[in-house]
């Protein structure tokens, strides 16, 4: 898999104040970018969770944990599932 590095400035004491190391802070914002972009329909769960370096199981945990649909099916699809029977 090729990846890309995206650099971000924070300020120099972000470390200090949420208590975390570096690699909690990479891994919390890796985590967040991947759930946002899940809950705004721009990545399927399978890239989210690559995105942000776990399964997809445990990243599917971690959303019903914070009450996120697993699914992207609104009402309409499921009203034309339930048609087609």
């Amino acid at each position: 898999m090729n990846t890309q590095t995206i650099s971000i400035e924070l300020p120099s004491d972000i470390l200090l104040a949420i208590n975390e190391s570096e690699k909690q802070l990479k891994k919390r914002i890796k985590l967040s970018l991947a759930i946002r972009l899940y809950k705004l329909k721009k990545v399927t769960i399978g890239k989210a969770a690559q995105i942000s370096g776990i399964s997809k199981l445990s990243f599917e945990t971690i959303l019903s944990e914070n009450k996120i649909s697993i699914s992207n099916l609104d009402i309409d699809d499921v009203l034309k599932d339930i048609d087609q029977f």
